[in-house]
């Protein structure tokens, strides 16, 4: 399935999808999986971002309030007082997003090719631009990531039980050299989920309180 298929079919504003490797993956990178990603996870650190592990962009208020990993503060406070949400500060924000994420398809083994720090590769992350004065309320930043107190619940059992299939599916491509689509299906649910809180909560690209469920 390509990466926009499943989006497109989504009414949230945020979409998220995972190619499905519907081919036998590397058993040997696959093994050493963790050991491989080395190099573009301490790459990643350099630039403030923390892959998912599997399941999406780790929530929380420090995912980051300045320079260097997501912009959270600078972009609350513009559009609190000016109801502006520069372009630029959302460019960075969508594109680290979509390098983390591709790391941590990396290191759930849903891809064994190389995480790219430009290309799309199997995952697709789409965020919509807002119109601060028109599309966004200048006060619900500052409560927000309150607001979303609920699914960091979620997310918290949900994230154990990615790790469960994480290992499992480690079993089963040591064997079969294939992903378990089921599987596959969860943990694609799962970052599809963080995704949408991460970018309600902390990116404050909509004001659309996020669904709770793993589909589109």
């Amino acid at each position: 399935m390509e990466p926009n298929e499943q989006s497109t079919s989504s009414d949230y504003p945020v979409r998220f999808s995972i190619e499905y490797p519907d081919r036998t993956l590397n058993r040997f990178t696959t093994a050493f999986r963790l050991i491989a990603a080395i190099p573009i996870m301490i790459l990643a650190a350099t630039l403030g971002g923390e892959a998912w592990g599997g399941s999406g962009h780790n929530v929380g208020p420090g995912a980051a309030v300045g320079a260097g990993g997501l912009l959270f503060l600078p972009p609350l406070l513009m559009i609190v007082f000016r109801q502006k949400y520069p372009r630029w500060w959302y460019d960075w924000n969508r594109e680290l997003l979509r390098f983390t994420n591709r790391i941590g398809v990396y290191l759930a083994l849903m891809d064994d090719r190389y995480p790219s720090t430009d290309e799309s590769q199997s995952v697709s992350l789409e965020l919509p631009y807002p119109d601060a004065k028109t599309e966004l309320n200048r006060w619900l930043p500052l409560v927000k990531w309150f607001l979303a107190i609920p699914h960091y619940i979620v997310l918290f059992f949900l994230f154990i039980g990615a790790i469960v299939a994480i290992i499992v599916s480690w079993f089963a491509i040591l064997f079969t050299g294939r992903y378990p689509r089921n599987l596959f299906d969860y943990l694609q649910g799962v970052g599809r989920w963080n995704n949408r809180v991460v970018a309600y909560a902390f990116v404050l690209v909509t004001d659309e309180y996020p669904p709770f469920r793993l589909a589109p």
